[in-house]
């Protein structure tokens, strides 16, 4: 693929999860958290997005979100259980889309605040009327969508190189 491909990167970050006296990497979905995924997942299908490789973290709620969310559309994707995900800062995150094979052309991230919200804002060079106010203004609830697109090798993702095309929070 040339390096001028059109790209989507999906950033979910992981449902409702419950407060629990387990480590914060072995947090549960609470209820809301196991309706609101796999209705994320239908918004996605909906929209024609079908990623070809999802990233997601090692934690449980990440993992429970995921497993929800993917029932939802119509073909499932490689998916890549990612340790570095959990509690990565913006700067990590990036390292890590970087390292992404230029095959691949729509990527989904499952993540945590507030690394998925900074990635998001960071990305977002351009966006399509009020996305990127509605965003920041939302503050990126649990189970939310950006859809980020961008010309270029994944080697290239850095600050601003995208434009927000989409931003979905889970009751809207």
């Amino acid at each position: 693929m040339s390096a001028d491909t059109p790209r989507r990167i999906v950033l979910l970050r992981h449902a409702k999860a419950e407060w629990t006296q387990d480590s914060d990497h072995e947090r549960p979905l609470a209820d809301r958290g196991r309706m609101d995924a796999p209705a994320a997942g239908r918004r996605l299908a909906g929209a024609g997005i079908t990623p070809e490789l999802t990233l997601c973290s090692t934690a449980t709620r990440t993992r429970e979100t995921w497993k929800l969310f993917v029932g939802e559309l119509p073909r499932r994707p490689k998916t890549v259980y990612d340790e570095r995900l959990y509690e990565a800062s913006l700067g990590e995150l990036i390292a890590v889309l970087n390292e992404t094979s230029d095959e691949v052309t729509n990527l989904l991230v499952v993540g945590h605040n507030p690394g998925v919200h900074a990635l998001a804002d960071a990305l977002a060079g351009e966006a399509e009327g009020d996305l990127l106010a509605r965003m920041n203004r939302g503050g990126f609830p649990t189970s939310a969508m950006a859809v980020i697109e961008f010309n270029g090798s994944w080697k290239s993702v850095e600050h601003g190189v995208g434009r927000l095309t989409a931003y979905w929070p889970p009751h809207e």
